[in-house]
């Protein structure tokens, strides 16, 4: 009898930052969960920094370092459409997975690409010109190409079907997870460890996590804050932690903060204090534009924090009826903020709501749903 093999799968990790941001978060959370999946054949290729990284963690899976150029995001685009082939055909891979919007043109095996959002056709105004350009691009040129689709959310799916007539039959739904054992609910010494750094001291706040881009809508959490806040005794401080991005309204409205309230910007926190800086926080705000899944609110979730966000999206496929929510502009973001601080009960049972929906979101069944988009990609290959 003939024991048939794992299929091979490459895995294109070298579009990884190096802050391990929402594409990091997303590779490191579904190749963990595939490190010993028995239904495939790992194989990832890194950029040069991560690849001891992935060694590490991926003892069963071979770890391919791609050339120290790619770390330049021209170069590393170039390379995709050479030299990720050569490696391609060097490891005898039976899929490619291509998980940042963009895959080579001719791979010589089945691609799949991830496309996270469509927010760049539904939200174009919140990009950058050759940003947005590119990416609609990109994810035209991967809806042709690619042998199967993976996105985040059914409201995803849903959105390349209605604007660009995506075929439904080639898109598969593959929600993302959230590392349970690093974000947690927190003990009150990493919550004190965390409002130490921040210089808190006993001052409640208010959390925000996320890069500082248009489509976050971080200009109008600040001032739905102020008007919230401004007139109450113990005002609670507003912390935006992550990166900086490209807002620049956000420089002008922090400069209309008044004096006695606090608007702190730490930028990036180490991974290790994110519980405790989720979980320590009165609430938690993402009050986005809209989303193709919101990974920043099933982590506050996960470490027992109240969330309020938009019913934009994707993002009530993820909180459902375990978060609050909110409109886009400052004034019901003020309301909706006041009502939540003065009701502690409300934010009590939102916190267990969310910790328990939040249970329902694995890495490990993310990784089921993509090895499956593997496996119909090499039985029904173009």
């Amino acid at each position: 009898m003939t024991i048939a093999r794992s299929p091979r799968v490459l895995v294109d990790a070298t579009s990884v930052p190096a802050d391990r941001g929402g594409v990091g978060r997303y590779l490191d959370g579904l190749l963990g969960a595939l490190a010993d999946h028995s239904d495939i054949d790992l194989v990832v290729v890194s950029q040069r920094t991560d690849q001891e990284r992935y060694a590490r963690t991926l003892p069963h899976a071979q770890v391919v370092a791609a050339p120290a150029a790619v770390a330049h995001r021209p170069a590393r685009l170039a390379w995709e459409q050479t030299g990720l082939p050569l490696l391609a055909q060097q490891v005898g891979a039976q899929v490619l997975h291509s998980p940042f919007y963009t895959c080579p043109l001719r791979a010589g095996c089945p691609v799949t690409v991830t496309v996270h959002d469509a927010t760049f056709f539904t939200e174009p105004e919140h990009y950058e010109k050759s940003r947005g350009t590119f990416f609609r691009s990109a994810i035209k040129t991967s809806l042709r190409r690619a042998e199967r689709v993976i996105v985040p959310s059914k409201a995803t799916r849903d959105e390349l079907i209605r604007l660009l007539d995506a075929d439904p039959t080639r898109i598969d739904v593959a929600y993302h997870g959230v590392d349970h054992t690093a974000f947690h609910v927190p003990g009150e010494e990493e919550k004190a460890r965390v409002r130490s750094r921040l210089g808190l001291g006993d001052q409640t706040y208010i959390a925000f996590l996320g890069a500082k881009e248009p489509r976050k809508n971080v200009p109008n959490l600040i001032r739905g804050w102020m008007a919230a806040v401004r007139d109450r005794v113990d005002p609670p401080a507003l912390v935006l932690a992550g990166g900086q991005g490209h807002d620049d309204e956000i420089d002008r409205v922090a400069a209309e903060v008044p004096a006695h309230l606090r608007l702190l910007r730490p930028g990036y926190l180490r991974y290790a204090d994110l519980p405790g800086f989720l979980g320590g926080a009165v609430l938690c705000a993402y009050p986005s534009h809209g989303e193709g899944f919101g990974l920043p609110i099933l982590e506050a979730m996960a470490c027992g924090a109240p969330v309020l966000t938009t019913p934009r999206l994707s993002l009530p496929e993820v909180g459902g009826d375990a978060v609050a929510y909110t409109g886009q502009d400052a004034d019901h973001i003020a309301k909706d903020l006041a009502i939540l601080l003065d009701d502690e009960p409300r934010r009590c049972a939102l916190a267990a709501a969310g910790l328990s929906r939040a249970k329902e979101f694995s890495w490990s069944s993310s990784a089921d749903a993509h090895v499956s988009a593997w496996q119909r990609s090499i039985r029904h290959q173009r």
